[in-house]
């Protein structure tokens, strides 16, 4: 039986499919036989506030498919991607729980764009917490269904069957039963449910709430992982293609008499596109050195140093995100008043895999095979720059080697298709570091400006923050202040005009760890000046119980002993609230006065994420994005001049190593009654705020820039 349901129910505001019914049953003709659900997560998007733009980016429906094979097998279809993240695992999860199936029996295909429905693309921990519940709802329709057509065949009420294991049986005659498979036979129908069976009580979870191990982590550790750039297709040719000096630079001459004359090569001259084509990669490469180019490089001075007077100088009008009684009578009321700015350099997205496609053009179809985080959002550039159907256009993403927001420009893919259609070969292109680093959407360079006081008891009595170019996220202080007010000025999303000389986009948990850096730090300083502990400080500030209960369970874990800063003891702490997650971090900090050189020596994360599903991909998530979070605070930072980037590779470019690596504990708040929240990205945005704090705590010295660099703590420690 192939059988297409419908629901309408909680937050979902629609599970009708987007599609015509012909074409919904064409897609499930490729699909093969089976039970075929269709939902769509609807404006619930638009009802969580966390549409990253415009809401008219967007089309109404965030969708995936459900199939039931007629052997029992359960396979999942949406146009998310993994790209290291663990979702393969979680929402087979979520499926596995919510259909009573076996979680090794269900599978999922993942951004397809042939296959899986319409999606905007992978980012901002939304996953498990927004894409998560509509594939929940249309499980447990999917068992509501499939109770109603075991009723029919059985010849018994709907209320006494059950459906467990995969498998519809009479509860009063257990030997009265159907398998799924068994139902999935048949003709095509459609059905929907008048009431929708409620979700799977957290007490009674088999699946959900427990440890898997991630899917594909064998074949990643065991080599077998294919990867874009492991793609090898009959008669494929490897591109090099000439690139600028800088951004921004305009190409006045060339001569490409040097690369024609390259055995085995093929160079090509489409309008702004020059490249050269060859079976091998390194004579590819070779061959594009030959060309004689000359190029028209804008003149600007603005640098890593004279990037901050500049971004303040072309300030837009700013957002008020937050407000509440009068900056004025709160200063008046402050005995002690505090003003900083906080400052945070370029950041390169640094994935181990560089940006790589393949194109192959057949039959007027175009395929492409690439690492990005935006499979559907890449079929329609395709489409529009080639003058191509969209139907003619399908993009399969292998495994993705890292992207942290960085895989959404899709350059490269398009450039892969572009050669593709001029040769008729499959083509591809693999960007070497320089090019990564290039032509990376980089986290952008961003400032900070806070104003506060407290009053003789140690009272915050008035806030006044105001983030540059980082954005709302993390912003908001979120403490009992009577007199507060919270803007931003640009963001990374919107950058103002002239504000950069390249282009800059999402880096993981995009402004939300320089948000919490400046904030955390900046409450360090009235702590210390009030006399009271940094923890008590916060806590005496806070109203919402679930950002005390991290604070308490890190303090716990971590065995914090009430102090006055600076104690010399070097202990870090930070709380925020990101994608809808409460996290709190508490560290060691050691600091070698002579070379400023910071050494975290241990690390707790406590993270309140609601329902957690996969509780062993959550550690894995929190300890690989505190990894990460050690580079913005302490090294790394794009160099350029102009539109020139100086950064080319990580011999200058330091990311962490893995002897730099603390002692690390996670600790998950059990909160399964709440809805799912993010995992990914909250571990991060602490990181620059507790080693922050923890250098303050060990020193007195206040490092109001990221990254906090040896010769930027000597200079701090000069300060004292």
């Amino acid at each position: 039986m192939k059988e297409i349901t419908s629901a309408n129910s909680g937050k979902i505001s629609s599970f009708s499919p987007p599609v015509d019914r012909r074409e919904f049953l064409k897609t499930m003709g490729i699909l093969g036989g089976g039970i075929l659900v269709y939902c769509t997560v609807g404006d619930s998007l638009a009802q969580e506030g966390e549409r990253p733009g415009p809401r008219s980016l967007y089309p109404e429906d965030w969708n995936a498919y459900l199939r039931i094979g007629t052997d029992g097998k359960v396979t999942c279809f949406t146009g998310k991607i993994d790209m290291g993240q663990g979702t393969i695992t979680s929402l087979p999860q979520i499926v596995a729980e919510e259909l009573s199936v076996a979680y090794e029996s269900v599978g999922i295909i993942m951004g397809d764009t042939d296959l899986c429905p319409w999606d905007m693309g992978t980012f901002g921990s939304m996953n498990i917490r927004l894409f998560g519940p509509a594939l929940r709802k249309a499980a447990v329709e999917a068992r509501g269904v499939l109770k109603e057509l075991g009723a029919e065949k059985l010849g018994c009420p709907v209320k006494q069957l059950i459906a467990q294991d995969g498998v519809v049986f009479d509860k009063t005659r257990p030997e009265r039963k159907i398998t799924y498979g068994e139902l999935a036979r048949g003709n095509i129908i459609e059905r929907h449910l008048k009431e929708i069976p409620p979700e799977t009580s957290p007490a009674d979870f088999k699946i959900m709430g427990k440890p898997y191990p991630h899917q594909d982590g064998r074949d990643k550790v065991t080599g077998r992982a294919k990867y874009t750039g492991d793609i090898r297709l009959p008669g494929m040719l490897y591109a090099a293609i000439l690139r600028p000096p800088a951004h921004g630079a305009k190409l006045k001459s060339v001569d490409l008499s040097g690369a024609r004359q390259v055995e085995g090569a093929t160079v090509i001259q489409d309008d702004d596109l020059i490249a050269v084509l060859h079976p091998l990669p390194d004579r590819a490469r070779k061959a594009v050195e030959k060309i004689k180019a000359e190029f028209e490089v804008p003149a600007t001075e603005t640098d890593n140093e004279t990037i901050y007077d500049h971004l303040l100088s072309v300030t837009p009008k700013g957002r008020i995100i937050s407000r509440g009684g009068d900056i004025r009578e709160g200063r008046k009321l402050a005995k002690h008043v505090f003003e900083e700015t906080y400052k945070v350099g370029y950041l390169a997205h640094a994935p181990m895999e560089t940006h790589t496609a393949v194109a192959k053009m057949e039959n007027g179809r175009m395929t492409v095979w690439s690492s990005t985080q935006t499979p559907f959002p890449l079929k329609d550039s395709v489409a529009r720059a080639l003058g191509l159907p969209p139907e003619n256009v399908r993009v399969l993403p292998p495994f993705v080697g890292g992207g942290f927001g960085g895989k959404s420009t899709n350059k490269e893919a398009l450039e892969a298709a572009r050669l593709a259609k001029l040769t008729g070969k499959p083509i591809q292109v693999c960007y070497s570091r320089s090019e990564e680093f290039f032509y990376n959407a980089f986290g952008p360079a961003a400032v900070v400006k806070i104003a506060s006081g407290i009053d003789k008891s140690g009272n915050i009595v008035f806030w006044d923050y105001t983030s540059y170019h980082a954005g709302d996220r993390n912003a908001e202080a979120r403490y009992n202040i009577p007199h507060h007010l919270t803007t931003t000025v640009g963001s990374w999303m919107m950058a103002a005009k002239g504000a950069h000389a390249f282009d800059v986009g999402a880096w993981r948990a995009p402004g939300a760890g320089f948000n919490g850096f400046a904030r955390d730090l900046h409450f360090n300083l009235m702590a210390e000046k009030a006399g009271i502990d940094p923890l008590e400080f916060r806590l005496r500030h806070l109203k919402d119980g679930r950002m005390k209960g991290v604070l308490k369970a890190a303090a716990e874990k971590i065995g914090w002993k009430p102090h006055k800063g600076p104690s010399g003891r070097g202990w870090g702490i930070s709380c925020s609230l990101d994608a809808n997650s409460y996290v709190a971090f508490m560290g060691e900090i050691e600091v070698d006065k002579k070379s400023g050189k910071v050494r975290l020596k241990k690390i707790v994360c406590a993270q309140d994420m609601g329902l957690c599903v996969n509780p062993q991909g959550s550690t894995i998530q929190m300890e690989g994005a505190m990894t990460m979070g050690l580079g913005y605070a302490l090294s790394e930072e794009v160099g350029f001049k102009g539109g020139k980037i100086l950064d080319e590779n990580f011999g200058t470019y330091e990311i962490p190593r893995f002897s730099w690596l603390p002692e690390i504990e996670t600790i998950i708040i059990d909160n399964m009654d709440k809805p799912a929240q993010g995992c990914g990205e909250p571990p991060i945005v602490g990181m620059g705020a507790v080693i922050a704090t923890g250098i303050h705590d060990a020193t007195g010295a206040k490092v109001f820039r990221l990254p906090m660099t040896p010769p930027r703590v000597k200079e701090a420690l000069g300060r004292v």
